[in-house]
């Protein structure tokens, strides 16, 4: 669950619902007014990336209060199968929370069975992307303090700025800011489906995807025909313990997939010939960049954005070649060339902290977390230090009550989940997966990727579409196998990255 790339263009207006939207009076008619997204499409989009088709829609900004008559803008986007025959609709989330999600269709250009099959949409939810954003304006301390240094000093700085940001959040936002939560977002995901005319859809959803596909399901349960939750939070839990879990499942891909790889190939990054020697390599390098920050055309490095650039190569295989070669440049054991990489604006951090922090209660105060940080760093050092919620203990929550997912009365739920993922570790999925009635658990083995299906697994991708198209139900649990790491330059499938890699491109 990590920051997307996005922007603010492309919301291309609407008029006239065809029905009127759960919990709305008199919600005015309006009907989706389809444009095609661009045309031509950026060189090196995928084949077929023209259909892709951008429109936008309106809803209540307060669902439980929507006499007020004030409104936001939802941008969606949608790709039809070429001979315009969808037998389904299906509703895409790439996670975050918070993940803009308009690209996300273009990734199943290269499932046929789903893209020329059903209607996919993706959504770029409440808060983010092209809809009516929220925002922390601008305020944001990553990278300038060090999680690692608990003198009291620095703890001041670390908890300070986390008190600034969820201040900057809440007041930058303003009053939309406490409606961009769970229970409004699938509010407006049923008033989507109503405006397309559909009696009921499907849910294809990653990661905090797994999260609101839960809630959408719980709240809207006889409206999802078919629910596949990719890489899965325990949505059956406040958000809080969920991000308890980084640390321990973030060093577990750390110490068992990549540094052992990287020491496979010290040939080419010359870090270590053992996963020990290449976990050194990163704490000298570490303290190196702490005393000695480098400037390079990506931005400035120290100490920890060395730690959130291993971070976010743990996503997925894909990664890890271009992790490794930029962590061995920083450490001095290979050439540095000029490159860039992409950054996070701040629509997203707004919509995510405010998802986070507005769903469900935060215990504890600056001192519990202290004592959380300290425990959970001494035990996991990548990522144990770094308490993404942390804000959440100085926000001034609304009083939101989520529905409470159990999966009664829900239809049935694929889960799909890899032994080591970092993001969304499988204890979570496998705790989530008790917890909600008549779902059932893929488990991958031996594989570590954050995001699995149709991103180059073969036994996943046909478990998934012989359930997401064809409607065959696994009849109880089941697993398949992982896909290899690759060697360094051999190419890789898609990853749930290419989406925001291709909003990246199109300024989105």
């Amino acid at each position: 669950m990590h920051r997307a790339a996005l922007a603010t263009a492309l919301a291309v207006a609407t008029s006239a619902s065809l029905l009127v939207a759960p919990q709305a009076l008199a919600q005015p008619p309006q009907r989706i007014q389809w444009q095609k997204c661009f045309d031509p499409p950026p060189p090196g989009f995928p084949a077929g990336s023209e259909r892709l088709e951008c429109g936008s829609f309106t809803a209540p900004m307060d669902w439980n209060n929507p006499r007020n008559g004030k409104t936001i803008t939802i941008a969606v986007s949608r790709l039809t199968p070429k001979n315009g025959q969808a037998k389904s609709t299906v509703f895409t989330n790439p996670g975050g929370p918070g993940g803009p999600g308009r690209t996300m269709p273009l990734l199943y250009l290269e499932r046929p069975k789903l893209s020329e099959n059903a209607e996919i949409i993706g959504i770029d939810v409440r808060g983010t992307g092209a809809s009516s954003n929220v925002t922390c304006g601008g305020f944001n301390t990553d990278g300038q303090v060090d999680p690692r240094d608990r003198g009291k000093a620095n703890l001041d700085l670390l908890y300070g700025s986390m008190e600034l940001l969820a201040e900057f959040c809440q007041a930058k936002s303003g009053e939309f800011g406490r409606y961009v939560s769970t229970d409004q977002t699938v509010k407006d995901l049923d008033l989507l489906r109503q405006v397309l005319g559909k009696k009921k859809v499907s849910w294809l959803g990653y990661s905090g995807g797994s999260w609101m596909g839960a809630y959408y399901a719980t709240y809207f349960p006889k409206t999802l025909d078919r629910i596949v939750l990719d890489s899965n939070v325990d949505f059956t839990l406040p958000w809080q313990p969920i991000f308890d879990d980084w640390g321990m499942a973030f060093e577990r891909r750390f110490r068992v997939d990549f540094l052992p790889w990287v020491a496979k190939y010290d040939d080419v990054y010359h870090l270590g010939k053992t996963a020990e020697e290449v976990r050194q390599s990163y704490e000298r390098a570490r303290a190196e960049l702490n005393e000695q920050p480098v400037t390079r055309p990506d931005g400035v490095y120290n100490g920890v954005t060395l730690d959130a650039l291993l971070r976010s190569t743990l996503y997925s295989k894909g990664s890890f070649a271009e992790g490794a070669r930029t962590f061995a440049e920083l450490a001095g054991t290979v050439p540095a060339p000029v490159n860039a990489l992409a950054g996070y604006p701040d629509a997203q951090l707004g919509t995510a902290y405010s998802i986070l922090c507005n769903d469900t209660p935060f215990r504890g105060d600056r001192e519990y977390l202290e004592r959380d940080g300290t425990r959970d760093g001494a035990k996991w050092p990548l990522v144990g230090y770094t308490q993404i919620a942390g804000p959440c203990a100085f926000w001034d929550r609304p009083d939101i009550r989520l529905k409470q997912p159990t999966g009664t009365g829900v239809a049935p739920t694929l889960m799909v989940q890899s032994v080591r993922d970092p993001a969304t570790p499988v204890e979570q999925a496998r705790r989530a997966h008790r917890n909600f009635k008549n779902s059932v658990l893929l488990t991958v083995e031996d594989e570590g990727d954050h995001g699995i299906y149709g991103f180059g697994n073969q036994c996943v991708d046909d478990v998934v579409e012989r359930y997401l198209v064809d409607g065959v139900t696994p009849a109880g649990d089941l697993k398949c196998p992982g896909v290899p790491l690759p060697a360094p330059g051999e190419a890789t499938r898609n990853s749930l990255t290419t989406a925001q890699r291709l909003a990246t491109r199109l300024g989105w």
